[in-house]
């Protein structure tokens, strides 16, 4: 559906690269049709030009951007317009026209198009209905809550039945409780439309909640890239595992940290992370090692969660007992396909 390559961009310079700021540099990036992609990255990794060259509001410096088949940086202005329609964009700030009810805020793409006042009818009372707003048609955007004027957003960048639908950090200026009631809505209308959606964001559990696949994005390059659960179980680069950590429960409280630094608890056995996936999750692990081991262990922090309808859990123990069954114990948890990580404080 969404093929990049080699996508570079680069901003000021008078032209040389040498002295432009390098927003995005090699970017490799293949979206599929139907499913629910996201680019995160901390502020200034490139994101919002990211997804701003996709639909060619930036325009590349170098590289191609192929939607549906069709290569944008190829396009005239005309046809460009013309590929725009397959495209939607949903905003941060929403982005509504203060004059305009709810109805003429959602109809004004298809005005611009031409499209005569019974098709915009036509088209535009389902989309109200579908996200939530049918009765609040004729309300300004002054009366609206922040989650209703993006469910206007999201029903005016549907208008034109696009086949794709960016949004660029959507849920940055709404509460947890609207963001969630966001998402929901993302979620179905990629069920029910068939629609391919982009997300970007810096949030991570918008990522964990509603997408299928991510990139990580670091100073303008992809840095890591997979399935959610992929990611998120197994980060390979240290901007993802910063990004994650909160998430997953791996972020240590300060009194733990200050509780872990005392000599009894940094000195009388081994400190663990043990991160298990799918079946391990429910395996009776601290008793076994008891039991088979003879060990101590100390639970000292932990969560167990879902990602993908998968279970994810993360446990920091400290592991006590003879060095020689402490080793045997990690041993047999790898053989279990429990990752092992050694945890160092201070």
């Amino acid at each position: 559906m969404i093929v990049i390559e080699n996508l570079a961009k680069h901003y000021g310079g008078g032209g040389a690269v040498g002295n432009a700021v390098e927003a995005l540099a090699g970017i490799d990036l293949r979206v599929e049709a139907g499913e629910i992609f996201g680019i995160i990255g901390r502020s200034g990794a490139g994101k919002s030009t990211l997804v701003r060259c996709i639909n060619l509001l930036e325009r590349p410096s170098a590289g191609s951007v192929r939607v549906a088949g069709r290569e944008l940086t190829a396009l005239g202005d005309a046809e460009l317009r013309a590929a725009r329609r397959d495209i939607g964009m949903i905003f941060q700030h929403f982005n509504l026209l203060s004059s305009r009810t709810v109805f003429d805020n959602v109809a004004l793409p298809l005005e611009l198009a031409g499209v005569d006042e019974a098709e915009i009818e036509a088209r535009v009372a389902p989309l109200l209905d579908l996200v939530g707003l049918a009765e609040q048609r004729a309300r300004y955007p002054a009366q609206l809550s922040g989650g209703q004027k993006q469910r206007v957003g999201i029903a005016r960048a549907l208008a034109n039945r696009p086949r794709v639908l960016l949004c660029d950090e959507a849920t940055s200026a709404l509460d947890p409780e609207t963001t969630r009631s966001i998402l929901s809505l993302l979620r179905d209308i990629n069920r029910r439309l068939g629609l391919t959606v982009i997300v970007v964001t810096h949030e991570m559990q918008v990522i964990k909640d509603l997408c299928d696949r991510v990139a990580v994005l670091d100073r303008g390059r992809v840095v890591e890239q997979g399935s959610v659960f992929e990611v998120f179980t197994d980060p390979r680069h240290e901007t993802t595992r910063a990004l994650i950590r909160d998430v997953v429960g791996q972020e240590l409280p300060a009194g733990l940290l200050e509780r872990l630094a005392q000599p009894h608890l940094s000195t009388g056995g081994r400190l663990l992370r043990l991160v298990f996936t799918g079946a391990a999750a429910d395996a009776p692990l601290i008793s076994v090692l008891t039991r088979r081991f003879g060990l101590d262990l100390n639970i000292l922090h932990g969560q167990i969660d879902e990602i993908q309808g998968r279970p994810f859990g993360s446990l920091l123990v400290l592991m006590e007992g003879v060095a020689e069954r402490r080793d045997e114990a990690m041993a047999w948890l790898v053989e279990q396909s429990i990752r092992v990580e050694a945890v160092h404080v201070g």
